[in-house]
């Protein structure tokens, strides 16, 4: 990212900044900037090596917002993380590929789209012109229908199908840094059945 390398062995924390009035425990407490400059400093203390910052709530039944209101959302805390935390590694979580660009141009050094292209169509290119790494989230449906379609015949199966297509796909646009994300929460309950992993049940090719 920007020439870092960056080595997710051991893990890398990534702290969670919601700049929304809606998100799932957190809505509404970070709108200011001496909110957000608190919470960025707190999650760096406590290990954060990447801010994750999102402007559009996945959470369930969350209201839709246009592509204005969700860059007038980041670009504040893009801005104020990038000026005073310049060694911190910023995200930006969004499905849409004109934020993600906006992101990018304002600091951001990696993608994470929880619809992995689904709900752009753009998203793989952009992402392959900004030459930043991406985040590949399985998720069915919009954080609005997700629920509803949490019905698998095959919980694993279905997601190694996708992460494979899509990673082949990303390819395709000259995305070569991608890092997976199950999704959990995402179209996804306890009770999914799932295949136990053997080579009749694993799609061709590696991921």
């Amino acid at each position: 990212m920007n020439g870092r390398l960056l080595v997710l062995d051991p893990p890398v924390i990534m702290g969670i900044l919601n700049v929304t009035p809606d998100s799932f425990y957190d809505g509404g407490r970070y709108s200011s900037e001496n909110e957000i400059g608190t919470q960025v400093e707190i999650m760096i203390n406590e290990g954060a090596g990447i801010i994750d910052v999102g402007g559009y709530s996945s959470r369930p039944g969350a209201d839709d917002i246009s592509v204005e209101e969700e860059t007038k959302r980041i670009i504040p805390a893009l801005r104020l993380i990038h000026k005073n935390f310049p060694g911190t590694l910023i995200s930006i979580d969004t499905f849409r590929a004109e934020v993600a660009r906006v992101a990018v141009l304002e600091g951001a050094h990696l993608i994470n789209d929880i619809s992995g292209g689904e709900l752009d169509n753009n998203m793989f290119q952009v992402a392959g012109q900004l030459k930043v790494p991406y985040i590949l989230m399985h998720m069915k449906g919009t954080p609005l229908t997700m629920n509803a379609l949490a019905n698998y015949d095959n919980l694993i199966l279905e997601m190694m199908e996708y992460f494979h297509r899509k990673i082949r796909m990303l390819h395709s646009w000259g995305v070569n840094d991608i890092i997976i994300d199950p999704g959990f929460g995402f179209a996804k309950t306890a009770d999914n059945p799932s295949l136990p992993a053997c080579p009749e049940n694993q799609p061709s090719g590696e991921l």
